[in-house]
């Protein structure tokens, strides 16, 4: 690999890490497709499940039906110990899809004016864009006169957070998500700043009622496949396979499985595949997201990776894939994506 190669990767590898720390790490405008690829269960009802969609086939997300009325002024404080005033919410600004998801789930939808690119269920998509993979512009957040923004602790730049801080907008900055045991706090965060902390345990409570269900019903006999996370941007010739950190153990593990890169030893978040490294981890499946496996020209062109084709994973061409702004929320609809998981996962024993 040339210098300038080099030199690509590692600055895409160091973006990458910081969007993955947010759980959304969506490079391209998102369409809402799941897939299950080479005979694992059957497409449909798996496509639904991490979609979020109902009867009518739609993505969207599932608001309580009464959150209650916010009571306000509320002061909380953001990730780092910051005390943040609330005095009102009726304009927010969430600067993730995560963030909007828990909002609109919340049922206090209504009040949000904009969105983060990666927030594209049915309920927000025909709000204005704010935010591209957390290049926050300040101008724009700031034109549309918020009550409140709502950031990931790697939401930036800095200097964009600073302005809208020092314009005297109120900035929560909620802790980012690695695993299911953020689904509570996180939901709960973003409720005592809207105040309705009581509509925040409600949902903590289905959230959670709900991943638990989905646990319970993995196939008892399961015989605990290893599972590979590999992050890819064809155009960018960027192939990435996940090891400690990278969000997606959490997942597995609930799913039945075992993270493959982690367990193989790799104690970076992400490192650049190689054969070597996908041999040790020698996963008999390969999870990806919708888009890295279209950028690469779908399965076909997943086992022309040099390493893939030679893994369990790759000779049964067994893939799980999952929409990209949905993967790794961990929020509300964490629970459909664990639904799809299991069902690509074990077909019929699910």
């Amino acid at each position: 690999m040339g210098r300038k190669s080099t030199e690509r990767n590692d600055g895409t590898v160091q973006r990458l890490r910081r969007r993955l720390a947010g759980a959304l790490f969506s490079a391209f405008t998102l369409t809402l497709t799941l897939t299950a690829c080479g005979g694992s269960a059957g497409p449909a009802p798996a496509a639904a499940a991490a979609r979020g969609e109902g009867a009518a086939g739609a993505n969207r997300v599932e608001p309580l039906a009464s959150p209650g009325k916010p009571r306000l002024p509320v002061t909380v404080r953001s990730s780092g110990g910051r005390k943040v005033t609330v005095e009102k919410a009726d304009r927010i600004v969430p600067l993730s899809g995560s963030l909007s998801e828990i909002v609109f789930t919340l049922g206090l939808g209504d009040h949000v004016v904009a969105r983060d690119i990666t927030a594209t269920f049915d309920q927000a998509k025909k709000l204005p864009v704010v935010t591209r993979n957390h290049d926050v512009s300040a101008e724009s957040v700031l034109s549309l006169r918020p009550d409140l923004v709502l950031a990931e602790r790697t939401t930036g730049p800095d200097e964009a957070m600073e302005q809208i801080r020092d314009a005297g907008v109120p900035v929560l900055v909620v802790d980012p998500a690695q695993s299911l045991q953020d689904v509570g706090p996180r939901i709960r965060a973003v409720a005592d700043a809207l105040g309705v902390p009581a509509a925040g345990k409600r949902l903590t409570q289905r959230s959670e009622d709900r991943i638990a269900a989905v646990r319970a019903a993995v196939p008892a006999h399961a015989d605990h496949p290893r599972v590979a996370f590999l992050y890819l941007r064809g155009s960018a010739s960027v192939y990435l396979i996940g090891g400690r950190g990278s969000g997606a153990t959490s997942l597995l593990e609930a799913a039945g499985a075992v993270d493959a890169g982690a367990a193989s030893g790799l104690r970076k978040d992400f490192t650049a595949i190689t054969t070597e490294a996908l041999a040790q981890a020698a996963p008999d499946a390969i999870l990806v997201m919708s888009k890295g496996l279209e950028s690469v020209g779908g399965v076909d062109g997943l086992v022309k990776i040099p390493g893939v084709a030679q893994t369990p994973a790759g000779m049964e061409r067994r893939i799980v894939s999952v929409e990209d702004g949905v993967l790794l929320n961990y929020g509300p609809r964490t629970d459909q994506v664990l639904t799809s998981m299991v069902r690509q996962l074990y077909g019929d024993a699910a």
